[in-house]
């Protein structure tokens, strides 16, 4: 082969290739006429490297390749786009998208728990069935509030934090049963209620509140959420609408899953009040006005933020980059 003359004979076409290349925007005809030049150019690659092995021509051919497979797939996000894009747009939409099935796992939880509460307080024998009166009274005036302090503050955080969001986790990962995510909000439920009608036995539902609301709103509202996110996985499977079950599920669980790895964050924080703030020496007024900023920061960012993004076209969901190209479907 005559690498001159073929040179000669496709450099305009090169040429041309190279020009599509590096075009900022491209329209459809132009998309088309890169592709062709592309797999015309391929050819003329494989031609060069079997007739003369590697060549400055064939490396000229091979660098454009390379720019033009890079315009047409595309480039995965870097580290340093794809953070604070999790954090603006994937995180506070999929939280969004959850908003109202949390408020129904929320009135559940609060439903049970008050029920459970006015259950054992209304029966004497379910409250001494839970323990004999010394031990009920010792649980209500000392070991529901030193439970906050008998360990370093940070060893009682970090456990607290690693055990919620294990919880979490779960809640998203099990969901898809449509069992777990509501089981681990009742089994909740029940406890909150079972304590505050110990507390609320002994006159003592003053401390109750005050140990639990600084860091419940924040810890609590992140269990619905987690909760919220798993039951709409199963309902995923349940009603896929015009996609295959298996396509819903991977959508449902890519988009939804953002939540169990953004809740993290969220439990870190509330498990550095109950190892912090909960316990410590401040009026129950402050505690609950620092609890209660902490937790209408959380809700903006659910919902204020989460609204913006679902308005930009945001799911929570990967890029098409890093998910693939999704199947088109009729329906």
């Amino acid at each position: 082969m005559d690498l001159d003359a073929l040179t000669a004979a496709r450099r305009a076409e090169w040429e041309r290739l190279e020009e599509l290349s590096r075009e900022r925007r491209l329209t459809g005809a132009q998309v088309d006429e890169l592709v062709t030049r592309y797999r015309a150019a391929s050819a003329d690659l494989a031609d060069l490297k079997t007739s003369a092995g590697r060549t400055p021509q064939g490396d000229h051919v091979s660098t454009m390749l390379a720019r033009t497979r890079l315009r047409l797939t595309g480039v995965r996000e870097g580290i340093g786009a794809a953070i604070p894009r999790f954090f603006v747009l994937q995180l506070p939409a999929a939280l969004y998208r959850v908003r109202w099935t949390t408020l129904a796992v929320a009135v559940g939880f609060v439903i049970a728990g008050a029920l459970v509460a006015l259950w054992i307080a209304g029966s004497p024998a379910v409250l001494a069935a839970l323990g004999d009166e010394a031990d009920l009274a010792a649980y209500a005036q000392d070991d529901f509030t030193s439970y906050y302090s008998e360990n370093p503050a940070a060893v009682f955080a970090g456990t607290v934090w690693t055990n919620n969001a294990w919880i979490a986790a779960q809640c998203v990962a099990f969901g898809i049963t449509g069992v777990w995510p509501l089981m681990v909000v009742m089994q909740n439920a029940v406890g909150v209620g079972t304590a505050a009608a110990v507390m609320f036995a002994f006159d003592r539902g003053d401390v109750f509140f005050a140990f639990i609301l600084p860091h419940g709103l924040l810890e609590l509202t992140a269990v619905f959420v987690a909760a919220a996110a798993g039951l709409q996985i199963f309902w995923a499977w349940v009603a896929p609408g015009p996609r295959t079950r298996a396509a819903a599920l991977a959508a449902a669980g890519r988009s939804l899953g953002t939540i169990a790895l953004g809740l993290v964050f969220v439990l870190a924080v509330s498990g550095v009040f109950e190892g912090f703030v909960t316990p410590a020496p401040w009026p129950v007024a402050v505690k609950l006005a620092v609890g209660g900023a902490v937790w209408a920061a959380f809700l903006a960012y659910m919902l204020v933020l989460g609204r913006r993004a679902v308005r930009q076209g945001e799911t929570g969901d990967l890029t098409e980059y890093e998910a693939g190209t999704p199947t088109l479907t009729s329906g």
